[in-house]
């Protein structure tokens, strides 16, 4: 049975230890491949083998569906920063083990539900808690990036200090393009990412210290992070 409501109409369809976990799952799998607006709930609750009336004790509509996986790309990276932020490690190690992080969990996540970022829907009133915390995360980025560029020694163009958050993004864009066919899967993309995002801000300096203490910054203060330990 599921943790709440009647009995499931199939054998377990989904991936996730509960049932919420698999609505989720089968949300994010219909919303990035058939689109939010053509998904509705009947089909998610078929794609998880429940009722309708079942989905509904878990989550009460599809915008709550939608709010909760956005939410989960961007709380976890928010509070690895907020503590990355507030180490005593040195500006290019804070950013580029922020940079490591979030451009993995981004590429590494089941399905590419940072492709659901610019639909028009989130700019309602209702989505309000999600864009603060992405935009609290995006301060966060810059601020990181601007205790570097206070280092008179780095030389950077006006406004770089913005550019980190955008390169981690744009592993969003070759998600899609890899799943389209138009482009290749290759190599570490998150360390190509990270070490991008600090030479962008001016850093000419070796990486591969930079590196091994960003993996050990990241094992300390993300829940998963000692995926990155490779």
């Amino acid at each position: 049975m599921t943790t709440a409501g009647r009995p499931r109409l199939t054998t377990k369809k989904r991936q996730g230890e509960t049932a919420r976990e698999e609505i989720l799952d089968a949300a994010a799998e219909l919303f990035t491949t058939r689109g939010y607006t053509n998904t509705s709930t009947r089909m998610i609750a078929e794609a998880v083998g429940m009722r309708q009336a079942s989905l509904y004790h878990h989550f009460a509509n599809k915008d709550e569906l939608l709010d909760s996986l956005l939410s989960g790309t961007v709380d976890e990276p928010l509070a690895v920063a907020q503590a990355l932020r507030d180490s005593d490690a040195r500006p290019e190690v804070k950013m580029y083990a922020l940079a490591l992080f979030d451009a993995d969990q981004l590429g590494r996540s089941r399905w590419n539900l940072g492709a659901l970022y610019l639909l028009p829907e989130l700019r309602d009133d209702r989505f309000e808690t999600f864009r603060g915390h992405r935009y609290a995360l995006m301060d966060l980025y810059r601020e990181i990036a601007s205790s570097m560029l206070a280092d008179k020694r780095l030389t950077a163009m006006p406004g770089a200090e913005d550019l980190p958050f955008r390169l981690v993004e744009t592993v969003v864009n070759r998600r899609a393009d890899i799943e389209a066919g138009h482009s290749a899967p290759h190599g570490d993309h998150a360390r190509v990412i990270a070490e991008s995002a600090v030479r962008v801000l001016g850093w000419s300096g070796e990486l591969e210290s930079v590196h091994a203490r960003a993996v050990e910054l990241v094992d300390e203060h993300a829940r998963d992070g000692r995926i990155l330990a490779r």
